[in-house]
């Protein structure tokens, strides 16, 4: 019984999510701070969620600071997605493996 609620619960939440924009905004948005606002929204959400899963996934500080700062300098300079995750991976391996 209780799992029914919960699907009915996340069913109402993703429908009034999606739903209050069209009933708020019938006009195209023209305002430079709301777009600006809601251009970013993605990227602190994705950022809010994946940054305290990145520092508690190994176990280990040190480990996780060193896989953060590759992939950050990684990303900076432009490389594929899959290098950055690798390298990233493979120094927060070693770094375990030298702690």
């Amino acid at each position: 019984m209780s799992i029914a609620v919960y699907v009915l619960v996340m069913a109402g939440v993703t429908y009034l999510i999606r739903m209050v924009p069209f009933t708020f905004f019938r006009k195209k948005i023209t305002s430079r701070f709301w777009l600006s606002f809601l251009h970013y929204i993605p990227y602190a959400v994705l950022s809010a969620m994946t940054i305290p899963a990145i520092f508690y996934s190994t176990g280990s500080m040190p480990t996780a600071i060193a896989g953060t700062v590759v992939a950050l300098v990684m990303a900076y300079f432009e490389l594929p997605l899959i290098a950055v995750a690798l390298g990233a991976s493979l120094a927060a391996f070693l770094t375990g493996l030298v702690l």
